[in-house]
């Protein structure tokens, strides 16, 4: 989806930069998936899968603990 604190691109870089591996598929070895307005379909997967997943609030709260 949409994120209100930024683009993709600079959510992509903050995360490589606090040492994350960002991939674009969603499988059960996925950490956790960041949700913004109107989430797709990796949404769906997972939480079909199990995996997390974190509004903007959580992500940037675990991008500055």
């Amino acid at each position: 989806g949409t994120l209100q604190t930024g683009s993709r691109d600079s959510a992509k870089a903050a995360a490589r930069a606090a040492g994350m591996t960002v991939t674009g598929t969603i499988s059960g070895k996925t950490d956790y998936v960041v949700v913004g307005d109107n989430p797709g379909s990796k949404a769906l997967k997972a939480q079909t899968l199990g995996v997390p997943v974190l509004s903007e609030d959580d992500w940037q709260a675990l991008l500055t603990s």
